[in-house]
């Protein structure tokens, strides 16, 4: 089973129709840690303010949920808010420590570009990202076009947990991913066939 954990900050069916065209094994939505505990694989997908959506998480014990099936070496997605959750702390929420899941922090992006972040990049795998099983079929070579939306970016992670690489004012980690658990900047679900197949290698990957 996939659970995809609905703690209210995230566009859920949006998530879940990708899924279903990505075929395979219909996700489950759900709001309930203990479904998310028995899961095969979970996703944690959200958009909006740090602090307030790992209030949501602790408050929900969808936090410890997902962080249990993590350790117990099951395969973990986060999708933007959801990744940036997956790393220690943000400088959004200065204080409020995320679920340290993936080592690194969360930073604003500091450039004279517009902030936010809008639209398509190009994701480019770093050395560690090729081929990493859950990425390859997104990646017949070694960059594909993702959309983003977003204001703060991973900065700080291991060299090795980078495992691909986006521009906006310079480089960032936009894919980052350590054992069993791997976290998306982007949206796959709003990146068309690329992100289909990301969601596709998800959900098959045996890490």
């Amino acid at each position: 089973m996939i659970a995809v954990a609905d703690y209210g900050a995230s566009n859920t069916q949006s998530v879940l129709r990708a899924f279903a065209a990505a075929g395979g094994e219909a996700p489950v939505l759900t709001d309930n840690p203990d479904t998310v505990r028995r899961a095969d694989r979970v996703v944690l997908p959200g958009v909006g303010n740090f602090a307030a959506a790992k209030r949501r998480l602790d408050e929900t014990g969808l936090g410890a949920a997902v962080t249990e099936v993590a350790r117990a070496g099951r395969p973990v997605l986060g999708i933007c808010l959801g990744l940036q959750l997956f790393l220690t702390e943000s400088e959004e929420a200065p204080g409020v420590p995320g679920l340290a899941l993936l080592a690194g922090r969360i930073v604003r992006f500091r450039t004279e570009l517009p902030v936010p972040h809008v639209g398509w990049a190009r994701v480019r795998l770093t050395a560690w990202g090729q081929g990493h099983a859950a990425l390859a079929p997104a990646f017949p070579g070694d960059e594909a076009f993702f959309y983003h939306v977003h204001s703060y970016r991973p900065d700080r992670v291991k060299d090795e947990d980078a495992l691909a690489e986006a521009e906006y004012g310079g480089p960032f980690p936009t894919i980052v991913g350590a054992g069993n658990v791997l976290g998306v900047q982007f949206h796959p679900e709003k990146s068309q066939a690329a992100g289909i197949a990301l969601l596709r290698g998800f959900a098959r990957w045996a890490p």
